[in-house]
């Protein structure tokens, strides 16, 4: 037999039978060490002395030491672990299929099988998401979990076999292909801050050997020395890089490189808060979801700082952003606890946010009003305000209060976003007795072949969002100006101008009545011409009922809690049903009413639509009509309307600007 075909089949057969050769130990592998660390006294003697063998095991019985000492740290963990609670069915289940080498890279779709040898570059599914997400290892940490539980070795046995043939088979520079999704920066760091504690749970494994340790060791400091050269420019890709090399460098202070970690992801970090966060508190990439992330990262940075002392590092200014941060989240929230599905967004538990709400309260736990969030109102006070504008990030609420029935209106007139943002100024959610009745449409999926980009591209169409549209194309300009906020006992109102087209502007005032209904007036301005849309959305079950002669559309819930939209202009205005779909979670979608009053616009004149949303209680829509008085000019933003609703009849009167 030659010897390369001898060490194929030796390759062949540990792939197999689930043994790790691991790199004969040298004294480069203690090359990244920093010997004079407190502890390593005894290595460093066998080191000099050239007994590696010896000092390998050493190092190992260090750890193994030091993993007694104190529990694993999971507080930069997307979830945090709890050691004192039994292992769930997600964690073992996907702890058993790791064993089987059928991993789940990415929640939005199921397992797939990479094979008795791993195929690190299978491509299941053509979406970037999927083979990006592969190669942050998300099952290795429930393996540990279940190893920690169970103490069964096969856990252990079978991650330090995966981990080696990882590490060997997609080595940094192998193909631009593959580097692009292995070393993206964003994946790299994702690994370098769940192996600490998965390296905790697994060291006192017998088959955690000590030249795996090494090997081990070696990698990770790969990993981590890797991220402060290739940070991403901008958005919270970066901020997440930043906090995870700190928390490298905190959690492996073992390493000569750790203080550059930890002085690198600090310095980052209080230089992006200054960039990212506009004055109201909104993150600039105007997701909701990635705004919270954004929150997290701060924190979770500036506590594993605290870890070492450092702290002091970050000024005061960084800490009070993130509790204004925190605050823009209440501004914003529904009483579910969710934030509106603008962008990139999706759905999340009250439960796990109330979690997150109770971990800011320990770093603000002055704050009043993030202790009422942590705790469902148990705790601490509502806070001061009702509506409230965020007008720097262009995220406007209408409330009438912080209970679980209150009506809720949050509405995007926001500046240009980033990546994960929309064409989509002018849409809303509103929530109306513990109802969403208009959810946004939400992302579906993020990047990947044409086919995953031609359902992406849907989702982004500005023609599925509530707002106005010019011949159904998509908004060209995001950069709307606040023309006017105002609040009042009985009159809340917003008017702003978005410049969505190259030769139409788009205005869109919002009056909140009597804390009950809105009156909603769109103008198109501009010498463009071709047919106007206003959308509208509603969710999946509300059983929509399209009255055409009247151009209105309203709910039919059988609790009697429902939801009319009408159109109360006299011009000629059609009413018109559209393709809905909204995406609650990643890769999944629901049908949902949609549906348009259109009319066209064939000259420089200005064109409005003046449409009511209107709650009801019971099955019977309201009988709605609107009587303009003298002293109403859509054109100079005087409103001087009478409504008649079921035969009575409110003036409503305001200046729009």
């Amino acid at each position: 037999m030659n010897k390369t075909l001898g060490i194929l089949l030796a390759f062949a057969f540990n792939s197999l039978t689930g043994f790790a050769q691991h790199a004969a130990v040298g004294k480069a592998s203690f090359d990244p060490i920093n010997l004079v660390y407190p502890g390593l006294e005894k290595v460093s003697k066998l080191v000099t002395a050239g007994k590696y063998d010896d000092a390998a095991k050493a190092l190992l019985a260090y750890y193994q030491k030091k993993s007694k000492s104190r529990e694993p740290d999971f507080s930069n963990s997307e979830k945090p672990a709890d050691l004192h609670q039994p292992i769930n069915k997600v964690t073992q289940e996907m702890a058993d299929k790791a064993l089987l080498h059928q991993f789940q890279p990415h929640k939005g779709y199921g397992y797939f099988d990479y094979g008795k040898d791993i195929n690190w570059q299978m491509w299941p599914v053509k979406d970037n998401e999927v083979r990006w997400q592969l190669h942050r290892v998300k099952w290795w940490q429930p393996m540990a979990l279940v190893y920690h539980a169970t103490g069964d070795e096969k856990y252990a046995k079978e991650w330090v076999y995966q981990y080696s043939d990882w590490a060997r088979k997609n080595p940094l520079g192998l193909s631009a292909d593959n580097d692009r999704f292995v070393w993206r920066p964003l994946e790299v760091s994702d690994r370098v801050q769940s192996l600490p504690p998965t390296f905790d749970l697994f060291v006192n494994s017998p088959a955690f050997t000590p030249a795996f340790l090494m090997e081990f060791l070696k990698s990770y400091h790969q990993q981590a020395d890797y991220l402060p050269a290739n940070y991403a420019d901008k958005g919270n890709h970066r901020l997440f890089e930043a906090q995870r090399v700190l928390f490298a460098g905190v959690s492996f202070p073992e390493f000569k490189d750790s203080p550059k970690w930890r002085e690198s992801g600090i310095q980052v970090l209080t230089t992006e808060i200054k960039k990212q966060v506009y004055p109201d508190g909104m993150q600039f990439e105007l997701s909701p979801i990635y705004h919270v992330a954004a929150i997290d990262i701060f924190l979770k940075a500036y506590r594993s700082a605290q870890r070492v002392n450092l702290e002091k590092e970050f000024p005061k200014s960084y800490v009070q952003t993130v509790e204004s941060m925190i605050m823009a989240v209440i501004s914003i929230s529904l009483p579910d606890y969710n934030t509106p599905m603008f962008g990139d967004s999706w759905l999340t538990e009250k439960d796990f946010r109330m979690k997150q709400f109770a971990a800011w309260s320990k770093v603000f736990p002055a704050n009043e009003a993030i202790r009422y969030f942590a705790t469902d109102g148990k705790q601490g006070k509502a806070p001061a305000f009702l509506s409230h504008a965020l007008s720097n990030a262009g995220f406007y609420t209408f409330r009438t209060g912080w209970d679980k029935n209150a009506t809720v209106m949050v509405l995007k007139a926001s500046p240009p976003g980033e990546f994960h943002a929309q064409p989509d100024n002018g849409t809303f959610e509103l929530f109306i007795k513990g109802r969403n009745f208009t959810p946004d449409a939400g992302v579906f999926v993020y990047s990947g072949d044409q086919a995953i980009m031609k359902q992406r591209n849907w989702y982004r169409q500005t023609r599925i969002h509530s707002t106005l549209t010019l011949d159904n194309q998509n908004m060209v300009i995001t950069k709307a100006r606040q023309n006017k906020w105002e609040t009042s006992a009985n009159l809340d109102m917003l008017s702003y101008t978005n410049p969505s087209y190259p030769d139409l502007e788009h205005q869109r005032s919002v009056l909140f009545i009597n804390k009950k209904y809105f009156l909603v007036i769109d103008k198109a301005i501009g010498k463009a011409t071709g047919t106007l849309g206003v959308h509208w959305q509603l969710k999946e079950d509300s059983k929509a009922v399209f009255d055409k002669a009247k151009n209105r559309v309203y709910t039919s819930y059988k609790d009697g809690n429902n939801l009319l939209i009408q159109s109360l202009n006299t011009d000629n205005i059609s009413l018109k049903e559209e393709e809905g779909k909204v995406s609650y979670f990643y890769n999944k979608e629901l049908s949902r009413p949609a549906f348009a009053f259109e009319k066209l616009k064939n000259n420089a004149a200005s064109q409005e639509f003046v449409s009511i949303v209107y709650p009801f209680e019971g099955e019977k829509a309201p009988e709605i009509r609107i009587v303009p008085n003298k002293g109403n000019d859509f054109g100079k933003g005087f409103i001087d309307l009478s409504l008649i609703i079921n035969g009575k009849q409110q003036q409503v009167k305001a200046t729009l600007y």
